[in-house]
């Protein structure tokens, strides 16, 4: 995917994050456009949010202060969402990026929808299936494909495009699921096809999106959507010779799959 103009809100719960996320976050959200508004939640008299000073500093993040007036009560959810809601009604945004794994967003997202704008969501694995299916997009931290420690204090004159402490990682590759052969089978079986069954790549890849959010290559490890399906098991797959433009890839269902 490559970096468009698109204007973007980033809103972050602290609560529910961790600093050594961010710049593997902030890369991936620069491929769907600019994160012009970043804004992040929580309770900064809190100890537990100390570790978050350097890296607002270093990536321009604007912490908001939320006091939590009620024990057993997150003040910072409310806050956000009122924020969101506000940055919305502007009109001047493409997309939002909600990052938490906390379902509590769940509405939210579906709100943001309802208005035709588009959700990408960014949390753990243990978030709640309701939240990730109210996104368009949904992307675990451990697929960010990057490891990050801020520095205790904030560099004073930071070489520019060289994050400090940045390391690339590589992708983890994860077996795939129930969830992700049954997708595969379903979006080749549904996708519209050229001749004996085979179809474009690319629209199983966008069947799958429609199908569940988080059901992508990234999160289990692949780069592309390719490897991704090829590592079913169940689908043949070949190029379709395009003349002056690029060939394009075809799959189908293993001819043993489509007789059961």
């Amino acid at each position: 995917m490559t970096t468009n103009n698109s204007n973007l809100a980033l809103l972050i719960d602290g609560d529910n994050v961790s600093p050594k996320i961010i710049v593997g976050l902030l890369a991936e959200i620069a491929n769907y456009g600019t994160a012009n508004v970043r804004r992040i939640y929580g309770d900064w008299t809190s100890p537990s949010l100390k570790g978050w000073k350097a890296c607002l500093l270093n990536h321009s993040i604007t912490p908001i202060q939320q006091f939590g007036y009620t024990t057993g009560k997150n003040a910072t959810d409310g806050a956000m969402i009122i924020d969101a809601m506000d940055l919305l009604y502007t009109g001047r945004f493409s997309s939002f990026c909600l990052v938490s794994s906390d379902s509590d967003f769940t509405r939210l997202a579906a709100r943001i929808r309802e208005q035709g704008v588009t959700v990408y969501g960014f949390g753990e694995r243990k978030t709640n299936t309701a939240f990730i299916a109210a996104c368009d997009k949904f992307m675990y931290f451990d697929v960010l494909n990057m490891e990050f420690e801020e520095p205790l204090v904030a560099p004073q004159a930071p070489k520019p495009n060289i994050p400090p402490g940045f390391v690339r990682g590589q992708p983890t590759k994860r077996p795939l699921d129930q969830a992700a052969l049954f997708g595969i089978a379903r979006a080749v079986t549904n996708a519209t096809s050229y001749s004996d069954n085979w179809v474009n790549l690319a629209d199983v890849g966008g069947y799958l999106s429609k199908l569940s959010p988080d059901l992508h290559a990234r999160n289990y490890g692949y780069e592309r959507l390719r490897e991704f399906v090829e590592a079913s098991g169940m689908v043949d797959l070949k190029w379709k010779n395009m003349g002056d433009k690029p060939p394009v890839a075809l799959v189908r269902l293993k001819e043993d799959l489509t007789r059961n």
